[in-house]
């Protein structure tokens, strides 16, 4: 690492190691798989208060290694990827022209509550643009957040409009801002990661779905547990250089798997009768739309990459399936969501596997299967 690199480094707010991140096992797998194919559609974390939700995100985005961007572009742009350029540096990419790399950090951006939607989206400046006949475009959050990880707590309690706003961006992965006839749009292909507390409302069931993982998350009973976790913050706090150094192999050989799972990805198979058979449990829980049958076989393509295998598993299935299907099941926006015992059931009986007894105590981690 380069002087100046060390300094930039050095310069950032210590973040909270992802590898020394105690429990909370739903939650992770959600966002590393999301991580490994954005096209998933980003994760909706519910949970208690206090447990971990932002500083698991935080430590995420820490992790991730450096991407390549055009140096001193708003959006981020991908200098290799035309559809992850913005309009203008593709212009000058099908001219043949020199585009300067940078690399930096993959960035999270943090959505306050109180945000409007031109902070989110950006602004035109119609004068100068009247005035100067240029498109003054000011970027918004969605810009910043291009090929990062876009974080709102508390999207329970965000405005419904702007929900849909960010969700439209999220899956077509552009941004469009349109105001007295002028039209500026620009990539927007990000991680968007909600979380909440139940106790303060539920997502209407309509944008729920349109999130592709769900996870929950509940607070740690075991006092062993609960001592531990505290006592790590407290070393990470007195101490964080230190703390970093101590996982600091931990943390790059998990960067090192995320990256090969990406590259991995695109060979990995999921076999025509296991896509057949996900379907049969969709179509049995009586999910609305595909959405969930195209979730749930994105998430274990990138599980079985991500542990480094090219042939997706019925135990690959079993792992993800609960957590991209169970906010699917809804039909009532008073009902509250299942904790994963409905799933688990129908995976079972669709694939031939043994349900045990204390499934229903498993909130979702996924039926310990064993196959008849």
């Amino acid at each position: 690492m380069t002087s100046t690199a060390q300094t930039t480094a050095s310069a950032r707010r210590a973040v909270f190691p992802f590898t020394a991140i105690v429990g909370q096992e739903e939650m992770k797998l959600a966002l590393l798989l999301n991580v490994i194919d954005p096209k998933i559609g980003g994760v909706m974390i519910m949970g208690d208060r206090g447990t971990g939700k932002s500083t698991t995100i935080r430590a995420l985005a820490d992790l991730l290694p450096e991407i390549p961007v055009v140096a001193n572009d708003p959006f981020n742009s991908d200098p290799n990827d035309p559809d992850l350029m913005s309009d203008e540096v593709r212009q000058l990419a099908a001219q043949g022209a020199e585009i300067p790399v940078a690399h930096k950090k993959v960035q999270m951006v943090d959505l306050p509550l109180g945000a409007t939607e031109d902070r989110v989206c950006g602004t035109i400046d119609i004068e100068k643009a009247l005035s100067e006949g240029v498109k003054a475009f000011e970027p918004g959050l969605l810009a910043k957040a291009n090929r990062g990880i876009l974080y709102v707590d508390e999207v329970n309690l965000l405005d419904d409009h702007l929900v849909d706003v960010l969700l439209d961006s999220a899956a077509s992965g552009w941004n469009t801002v349109e105001r007295e006839g002028i039209s500026i749009r620009h990539p927007a292909r990000f991680v968007l990661v909600g979380s909440g507390n139940p106790e303060e409302g539920e997502l209407r069931p309509q944008l729920l779905d349109r999130f592709g993982m769900h996870a929950e998350i509940h607070t740690v009973k075991e006092p062993a547990l609960r001592v531990q976790i505290v006592e790590q913050r407290g070393d990470f706090d007195r101490n964080p250089a230190g703390y970093l150094e101590q996982h600091k192999a931990d943390q790059e050989a998990l960067q090192e798997k995320i990256v090969k799972a990406q590259e991995l990805l695109p060979q990995v198979n999921l076999d025509y009768d296991l896509r057949v058979k996900i379907s049969e449990v969709c179509s049995e829980l009586d999910v609305d739309g595909l959405r969930g049958d195209i979730v749930t076989n994105r998430a274990a393509k990138a599980l079985t990459a991500f542990e480094g295998r090219t042939e997706v598993t019925i135990d690959d299935i079993r792992r993800v399936i609960t957590l991209c299907l169970r906010h699917r099941l809804r039909k009532d926006p008073l009902e509250s969501i299942d904790s994963g015992y409905k799933v688990e059931k129908a995976f079972a009986r669709v694939f031939g596997v043994e349900l045990p007894e204390d499934a229903t105590q498993k909130n979702g981690t996924g039926v310990k299967a064993g196959v008849r």
